[in-house]
């Protein structure tokens, strides 16, 4: 049970190496400016493998399949909906999750985001027993990884996915077999990553050179931090933070590859945008259509009347 590509490695090491019976995901979704209507990574892939593929709009109400598939074990990663206790009680080795944090740390739907957002300098995999709460079950087996400064959303998704195949695939045997050591979680350490918000997505410049720079990162390259100038919205996927110190929020200095924006404790050079109806683009070639002066000391995320 899976939809993103994430997903996608768990799926193809479990056809690799289990009788796979049926993959469910979440049904197709519209997507992109001209809204078409696209089934999720993981199911292409299952369909690609010939595998039955259920998309029910709700697990919760409709689950007949799922039962009459008598699965042995269900394993699920970034399904994206709560599964119901019918179904968590009917395959004979238990209901196991694919969770791409160190749990109890950062449980929820975007933990690797937070994980960089946050200022992270590790996180992991973690395999564990479903129950009826939010990634709250008991713990089989966990791997780590560090998080560097040039970790992005996109290269420590992509890690964090391969990890999560091994593992799975790795710990499998000590639930069939018994041998596995389940251990509670302690709530006491309980964090949360929860599932990114429009809001989220804003930065602000307020908040310190280093933070703002973790956000950046954490959201390239879905669904990326944005600001706002002269009223339009510009997405950021690079930047690096500054050696100099000016006006929050403003636009300080105009480098050749970069846009130099105040911070509470310095600066934030933006490297990387996507004007609004535009391509993404390096700043120095955005600054080469541009007269790069008629940027200077405007203030960011300043609303606008029209």
């Amino acid at each position: 049970m899976g939809t993103p590509e994430f997903a996608v490695s768990i799926l193809n090491s479990l056809l690799e190496n289990v009788n796979v019976v049926l993959v469910v995901s979440q049904p197709d979704a519209l997507v992109g400016r001209k809204k078409i209507l696209t089934p999720s990574p993981v199911k292409v892939i299952a369909e690609k493998h010939g595998i039955p593929v259920f998309t029910p709009t709700k697990i919760r109400e409709d689950y007949s399949e799922v039962v009459n598939a008598k699965p042995d074990m269900i394993v699920t990663c970034a399904y994206g909906q709560i599964i119901p206790k019918v179904v968590l009680d009917l395959p004979k080795y238990g209901c196991i999750n694919v969770h791409a944090s160190l749990l109890p740390k950062l449980r929820g739907g975007a933990p690797i985001h937070h994980a960089i957002m946050d200022g992270l300098k590790e996180t992991g995999i973690t395999i564990m027993y479903m129950d009826e709460h939010m990634d709250s079950g008991d713990i089989i087996s966990q791997s780590k990884t560090l998080i560097s400064d040039e970790d992005t959303l996109d290269t420590l998704s992509e890690r964090l996915s391969k990890m999560g195949s091994s593992l799975l695939i790795e710990t499998i045997p000590s639930i069939i077999d018994g041998t596995c050591k389940a251990q509670k979680q302690n709530e006491e350490e309980v964090t949360f990553g929860y599932v990114i918000t429009k809001s989220d997505e804003l930065i602000d410049f307020s908040k310190s050179t280093r933070e703002v720079y973790d956000k950046i990162r954490a959201l390239n390259s879905k669904p990326g931090a944005y600001f706002i100038l002269d009223g339009e919205v510009i997405k950021v996927y690079e930047s690096k933070i500054g050696s100099t110190k000016g006006e929050v929020s403003r636009i300080n200095h105009i480098y050749k590859d970069g846009i130099g924006i105040g911070t509470e404790d310095g600066e934030i050079v933006i490297t990387k945008i996507k004007p609004a109806g535009k391509k993404e683009l390096e700043v120095k070639d955005y600054l080469n259509g541009i007269k790069g002066e008629r940027l200077l000391g405007k203030k960011v995320n300043e609303k606008v009347d029209r």
